[in-house]
C-alpha cells in the first residue's frame, strides 16, 4: 500500500492533514473521497450527548460529523474491511481532506501536491464524493463564489462629526449588490431550472460593527456569496463588484471561487452507479463538494449515506438504516470496479 501524509498550515497557522491511500495497479478502479472536517459546535442541542461523543439510539447516530460525513467515511472502511485485497485487479484509493467546509482548501493542495493523485489523473478511475445524498447518484452540483469588501472610516463621537462613516461609501456598492440581486434573479442566463433552486443565489452580508448608537463606524463590511451553474460566466459577475468597489475606493478580497460540476447523466459510470444502488436517474444538488477541485479527474460522482438536511445542525445525526445501505453499496462499488 502507498499512502501519503500532505499537511499544511492555514492562514491562522493551524496545521492541516489530508491522507491519501492507494493499493493495486492498472488503470482504472475506485477512489472515495471524503473531508475530515466539521463545521463549528457552537449551540449544540443534543441532550442525551455533547457534539463529540457519539451517541446511538434504535435508529439513529448523533455526533457533529456524523451526517457530514464521517458516518460515510465508516461506510466505506467497513466495506473495504470485507474486501479481499490480495484479489484486486483494478487499484482502490482513499483520498481524505481537510477544510472542505471552508474552501476545499485541503483538496486543492491535494490535486497540487500528491503523487498519487497525478497517478489517479491516467489511471481515470470511478471517483467517488461520499457526501450525503440519501444514497442518490448526483452528476452535478452548483459552484461556490465568496467575496468580501471592506469601507474604512474613523471612529468618532457622532456629536462632534469629526468622525468619518465607514457606511456612507458603503451605501453605493450594496445598492449595486442589489442591482445585481434583481438583475440575475429572473434572467434566463442565471437560470437552470435542473437546478433547485434554480437561480444563483446572490447573498448579500452586511456589518458595520457599531457598538453604540453614538459612535461613527470606522469599518463597514459586505460579504457576498452566489452559486454559479454550468455555463454561466462567473466571473463577470466578480468584476463588476470589483470594479465597482474600486471605482468607490474600497477594498475588494475574492476568498474563494468553485467552479461548479457536472458529469452527463448519461455517461457510462453514472449509468453503471445507477445500477448499483437501484435507482433510475440521477440528480443535481445545489451544495458544493471537493469535486470542485479535482477537474483532472473525469469520472466523478457525488453519492453518501445520510440526508443533507441533517447536516450542520444542532442534534445532526445519521439514520442507522442509511449507514447499512451505505455499506451494501459501497462493497457492490467495490466489486465491480476493482475486483
Amino acid at each position: 500500500m502507498r499512502m501519503e501524509v500532505l499537511s499544511y498550515n492555514d492562514p491562522q497557522g493551524v496545521r492541516k492533514v489530508n491522507v491519501v491511500a492507494t493499493r493495486g495497479t492498472g488503470v482504472g478502479g475506485l477512489v472515495y473521497a471524503a473531508h475530515t472536517d466539521v463545521v463549528p459546535v457552537e449551540g449544540w442541542e443534543y441532550p442525551q450527548a455533547g457534539p463529540f461523543e457519539p451517541h446511538q439510539t434504535a435508529d439513529r447516530l448523533y455526533g457533529r460529523g456524523s451526517c457530514d460525513m464521517k458516518g460515510s467515511l465508516a461506510c466505506f472502511l467497513a466495506a473495504l474491511l470485507t474486501t479481499p485485497l490480495q484479489r484486486l485487479r483494478a487499484p482502490i484509493t482513499i483520498l481524505c481532506t481537510a477544510d472542505e467546509e471552508i474552501g476545499y482548501h485541503g483538496a486543492e493542495y491535494v490535486a497540487a501536491h500528491s503523487e498519487i493523485y497525478r497517478d489517479l489523473r491516467e489511471q481515470q478511475p470511478i471517483v467517488v464524493i461520499g457526501e450525503p445524498t440519501s444514497l442518490q447518484v448526483v452528476h452535478a452540483h452548483k459552484g461556490i463564489y465568496v467575496f468580501k469588501v471592506t469601507s474604512r472610516g474613523k471612529a468618532g463621537h457622532s456629536s462632534t462629526e469629526a468622525g468619518v462613516n465607514a457606511n456612507l461609501r458603503m451605501i453605493p456598492f450594496l445598492q449595486e449588490m442589489a442591482r445585481i440581486y434583481h438583475a440575475t434573479r429572473d434572467a434566463a442566463e442565471w437560470r437552470d431550472d435542473r437546478f433547485s433552486p434554480p437561480g444563483i443565489s446572490w447573498n448579500i452580508g452586511i456589518n458595520d460593527f457599531t457598538q453604540a448608537a453614538n459612535i461613527t463606524p470606522e469599518r463597514s463590511v459586505c460579504t457576498v456569496s452566489f452559486r454559479p451553474m454550468p455555463g454561466q460566466d462567473a466571473e463577470s459577475l466578480v468584476n463588476l463588484a470589483r470594479d465597482k468597489a474600486e471605482e468607490l475606493g474600497l477594498t475588494f478580497e475574492l476568498q474563494h471561487g468553485a467552479r461548479p460540476v457536472f458529469v452527463a447523466p448519461e455517461s457510462p459510470h453514472i449509468q453503471e452507479l445507477l445500477e448499483l444502488t437501484g435507482k433510475s436517474s440521477s440528480r443535481t444538488v445545489a451544495y458544493g463538494t471537493d469535486a470542485a477541485m479535482f477537474e483532472d479527474l473525469r469520472k466523478i460522482v457525488i453519492c453518501g449515506p445520510g440526508d443533507i438536511a441533517q447536516a450542520h445542525t444542532v442534534d445532526e445525526w445519521i439514520a442507522l438504516d442509511q449507514m447499512q445501505r451505505g455499506i451494501d453499496v459501497y462493497r457492490r462499488m467495490i466489486e465491480r470496479f476493482c475486483l
